[in-house]
């Protein structure tokens, strides 16, 4: 279900951080025309954030958030989990009534969320990545208790302004977060890895940084465009015998499958204690 042009183009938007994830989401709804810009509200405690949104957007932007929610239907909370316990006790009790809250702070349950800005709200919790800022994100979202599935349908229409998005059960959200929010730094490492090995047996860097990041955007859009399995298209471009055979079985020697497993439950572990740690 969407209410893209339907619902959301009537709402009231307050961002509250304008950092990377809240300036991409801004510069998502304003590209996809999903709300008019005089509906966009920025909120910062940085006056140079603020300014740099101010600048870049010609949107309203405010340093007290107080202001801002009093005004919006749609809060969407694109600030550090470290900082929610004062954002929370300044903006307690003090959310209308009518507001959907937005969350992308990593490991807060939306329960958590409810229960210290007064309770009783409906939340979206949701978890987007660093692509976003190109338009190529990947953010999953799951509702909270209270929330309603046009509540989701209303946030994914807002991640979908800046890539693919997917509805998961709360419970996984954690696993995301170390899937696929921390996951852009595990391909960074392995474009630096192909590349450093590239550089090391003749190839100047820029070429071979070239090579190796053009080999997993291609990678990735076989998977990602065409639905194709990961594991057939391994196994379509190995030849017995062949050069890829012989790399790939040095990696399953090194245990590959299992370090990423390893990796992806150790961000998913302290993604969960960052919620712990708000409770």
């Amino acid at each position: 279900m969407s209410l893209k042009n339907k619902l959301l183009v009537k709402k009231k938007i307050g961002v509250i951080g304008l950092g990377n994830m809240g300036t991409a989401l801004v510069a998502g709804i304003l590209a996809g025309k999903l709300m008019p810009i005089r509906n966009v509200f920025g909120c910062d405690a940085d006056a140079k954030a603020r300014g740099r949104a101010r600048r870049r957007f010609g949107i309203k932007v405010f340093a007290d958030a107080v202001e801002v929610v009093s005004m919006c239907d749609v809060i969407l909370l694109a600030v550090k989990p470290q900082g929610f316990d004062s954002l929370a006790a300044a903006l307690r009790g003090k959310l209308p009534a009518r507001a959907l809250v937005i969350s992308i702070m990593a490991g807060v349950p939306s329960a958590v969320i409810s229960s210290k800005l007064g309770g009783g709200l409906r939340i979206v919790r949701a978890m987007p990545n660093a692509p976003a800022l190109l338009g190529a994100g990947m953010t999953a979202y799951s509702r909270g208790r209270k929330a309603a599935k046009k509540d989701a349908a209303l946030a994914g229409d807002i991640f979908n302004a800046v890539g693919r998005t997917i509805e998961v059960k709360e419970p996984l959200m954690d696993l995301v977060t170390g899937l696929s929010g921390s996951g852009p730094a595990y391909f960074f490492l392995m474009i630096e890895a192909l590349a450093a090995a590239g550089v090391g047996l003749g190839l100047k860097r820029a070429a071979a940084e070239l090579l190796a990041a053009q080999t997993a955007l291609g990678a990735a859009k076989m998977v990602a465009e065409k639905g194709a399995n990961p594991a057939a298209l391994r196994a379509r471009v190995t030849s017995r015998g062949g050069t890829t055979q012989a790399g790939l079985e040095v990696l399953a020697k090194g245990d590959f499958k299992r370090l990423i497993h390893d990796t992806v439950k150790a961000a998913t572990r302290r993604a969960k204690e960052l919620g712990r740690e708000i409770k």
